[in-house]
Parts: C-alpha cells; structure tokens; sequence
C-alpha cells in the first residue's frame, strides 16, 4: 500500500483494521448496474479503497436519472454510466484499477465478463431473469455475491434491511428472483414452507410501495389495469428517490466489505 492510499483511507483502516484494510486493497470487485442503486455502492466501494472495480452496464445518463443516480449532470447526459463513474472513481482514488464494461450482462456473455475472476459481485440490475442469472453465476464459481431488491416505489430509507435471499420474503422483485432461481436454475425449493437459507444477502425495504395513478397522485394500491406491474425506469413506472437508492446501495456496499474483510477486523 502506498503511502497515498493510507492517507486517502487510513480512516477505513481505523475502522476495520490494518489488516482488513490490505485485503481491499487487494480486492477486485464488479458491480453489475450502476444505476439508481448500483451507482451508489461503487462511490462507497471506491471511497472504501477497494483496489480493483468493474462497472457493468450499457445504458447511457438520461436526464430523467437526476432524482436518483450519481452519475446524472446536467453535461453527462447522453454518456455511458460506466464512463462517467470510472471518471469519478479516478477522481477519488487515482490508483483504483477502474474497468468500465460498456455492455449489459446477459447469457450469452456472462462467463466472458466473470472470466477475469472477482472477489465479490454487487447485483444492482432490476430484470428478474438477469438476477437470477448472476446469483446462478456466482454459485457456480463459488463467487460471494450481494443483491439489491426494488427500491422503486419506497420513500422511507430507515426501512431498508438486509437479510438473506430465502428471508427477503417482503419483496416482490426477490420474491420472483427465487421463483426463477428453483424454475431455471435448479435451486432447491423450500422445505415444509419454511424458508431456505442460500447465503446471499440482499438489501430490500419492508415498505409497501407506492403507484403512480393516471390521476397525478399517489397510492400503495395498485391502479386498475396495473397488474402486470411496474418497473423503475426512465420515462414512467416507479417513482424514486436519492435518499432511497442511495441507502441501498451504501447497504450492498457494506454488505461487500463485510464479506471482504471477513476474520480481518479487529
């Protein structure tokens, strides 16, 4: 560790230990979305001085992301998320080994973008067949991952938990990853309706959502004709909020070093 790292995040190792903080600064981690969510946990990864981050994502800042994403200026909108985020990171720690992957992560591409090997996933995208592809990933190559559930919809952050996939039972978004995961993937189905433990954590809110109405207003019911359910997005669906993002992405970050220091803190 150089002599600017320790001055930089002498106060991470204050907090974790001297040891700890070597390991993250010999930690590669990618983060899979870096929108709402995902945009969040790479500035606290990155001010946590882990060494090593790949950004994943294709979408470009839209100016419809400035309620809830880090990377939306009024002069970045039209540029990839990744690259903007890989500017801030250079900004913030100089050394970080910053790889910014212009593409989204799908089937026919995920063991390319897993194949340079990683300490940690951060899951921050918001499809359910594409969560349960990175959670089927990870297990497979025995790659600790943290997955964010929907903060779409949700106004307060002191009810954002973290629990493990198989207790996240409050979200629908995880509700329906698991359902995937059993129906796709293989993973075992609960036994005698309890619920399995699968050692991946997730970050996920205990609020009922709110809908937007034809009307202008607000609701946490559904609007008639809504059923088929509402997505976080750049033109309509959920609303969203900073304060809410933000706190779930500071959780998965969290969530992270947890996992990367663990037996190191002191």
């Amino acid at each position: 560790m150089t002599e600017s790292y320790l001055q930089r995040f002498g106060g991470i190792g204050r907090l974790y230990g001297v040891q700890a903080l070597a390991r993250l600064h010999g930690a590669r981690v990618a983060v899979i979305g870096v929108g709402g969510v995902g945009s969040w946990a790479v500035e606290a990864l990155a001010r946590s001085g882990v060494g090593s981050l790949t950004l994943i994502d294709m979408d470009d800042v839209c100016i419809t992301n400035t309620n809830r994403q880090l990377p939306a200026l009024s002069h970045t909108v039209g540029h990839p998320k990744v690259a903007v985020l890989a500017r801030r990171v250079v900004e913030i720690y100089p050394e970080c080994q910053i790889h910014a992957v212009t593409e989204f992560f799908l089937e026919n591409n995920a063991d390319r973008l897993l194949a340079s090997g990683f300490d940690c996933l951060v899951d921050a995208v918001d499809s359910t067949n594409i969560k349960a592809l990175i959670i089927s990933k990870a297990r497979a190559l025995n790659l600790p991952v943290v997955v964010s559930g929907s903060a779409g919809g949700r106004r307060d952050p002191t009810q954002v938990k973290v629990a493990d996939l198989g207790q996240a039972g409050a979200d629908p978004l995880l509700l329906q990853v698991r359902r995937r995961l059993r129906e796709a993937h293989g993973f075992p189905k609960s036994l005698e309706g309890k619920p399995m433990h699968w050692e991946v954590p997730c970050v996920y809110s205990t609020e009922k959502a709110v809908y937007p109405q034809a009307d202008g207003s607000c609701s946490t019911e559904r609007e008639v004709g809504t059923e088929a359910g509402l997505r976080l997005d750049c033109a309509a669906g959920f609303g969203a909020a900073t304060f809410v993002t933000g706190t779930f992405g500071f959780a998965l970050a969290a969530e992270v070093l947890k996992i990367l220091v663990a037996d190191k803190a002191t």
